[in-house]
């Protein structure tokens, strides 16, 4: 099977600190502070950005963008279950966030544990219906259970031609979902 979210991260991650950047008022200290991580980040110095985001976040532990970024970050080094540990506290204290819940499915998706991913990212949509990234996710997610569900059905069945054809038709919605 091809990875389910190969895009996601690479495509969305400057999205991401973007929105995260504007989407609240930052005084101009935070804002340069940050600025200066994501740009660190942007130029591949991803320990660099986390060591600058950890000392900030270490004055302001409940602070929202920097943690959130910190978390951006503990993805991009492929630290998923510290990145796991830095979305989960942010939805626990800003549960009307849909991003953190969007972040931890992406997460959850990778080490295969769909159904978990599949339930935040429905949480992420209930937060906020109009989450287009969500939604697409979920349909990844449903995509790649849907798919495993023909697997398993094939194993029992493998004669099935029908379900053959289905699987056929849904990899390649899968393949076309990575490719785009």
């Amino acid at each position: 099977m091809r990875p389910i979210f190969p895009r996601l991260l690479p495509a969305t991650l400057p999205a991401l600190v973007l929105v995260l950047l504007f989407a609240f008022t930052l005084p101009n200290a935070v804002a340069s502070e940050l600025a200066e991580a994501e740009r660190l980040l942007k130029q591949g110095q991803a320990a660099q950005a986390l060591a600058k985001v950890e000392a900030y976040v270490a004055g302001k532990p409940r602070e929202l963008q920097g943690r959130f970024l910190m978390g951006l970050i503990l993805m991009e080094m492929n630290r998923p279950n510290d990145a796991i540990t830095v979305f989960t506290q942010i939805s626990d204290d800003y549960p009307e966030l849909p991003e953190p819940y969007n972040n931890l499915a992406v997460l959850y998706a990778r080490q295969q544990q769909l159904e978990r991913a599949r339930m935040l990212l429905e949480m992420a949509i209930r937060t906020h219906p109009g989450y287009a990234l969500a939604r697409e996710n979920l349909g990844d997610v449903l995509l790649r259970q849907a798919s495993q569900s023909y697997d398993e059905a094939l194993r029992l069945d493998p004669a099935n031609k029908a379900m053959q054809a289905k699987q056929a038709r849904l990899r390649e919605l899968n393949v076309a979902a990575c490719v785009s």
